[in-house]
């Protein structure tokens, strides 16, 4: 089966170092939604975010920990 130009795509961007890829996607996703749309998401989200941690919804994991939680997922 020939693959879809989407997979010849993926398969390509996986070859990218981890920070091309990063660029990729904001690439991507600005070609998707405008700076504007995306930045004021992000705005929500944080605001969000720090209401939940403040009103003890949800609990803060320290970054080295989710990064070590992380690499042990993906071996």
């Amino acid at each position: 089966m020939v693959p879809s130009p989407r997979e010849i795509v993926a398969a390509q961007a996986m070859k990218l170092s981890p920070d091309e890829r990063a660029d990729l996607v904001d690439k991507l996703w600005l070609g998707v939604h405008s700076r504007e749309k995306v930045d004021a998401g992000c705005g929500v989200e944080i605001a969000r975010s720090v209401r939940q941690t403040d009103a003890g919804e949800v609990a803060r994991v320290p970054w080295g920990t989710v990064m070590t939680e992380l690499r042990a997922k993906l071996g």
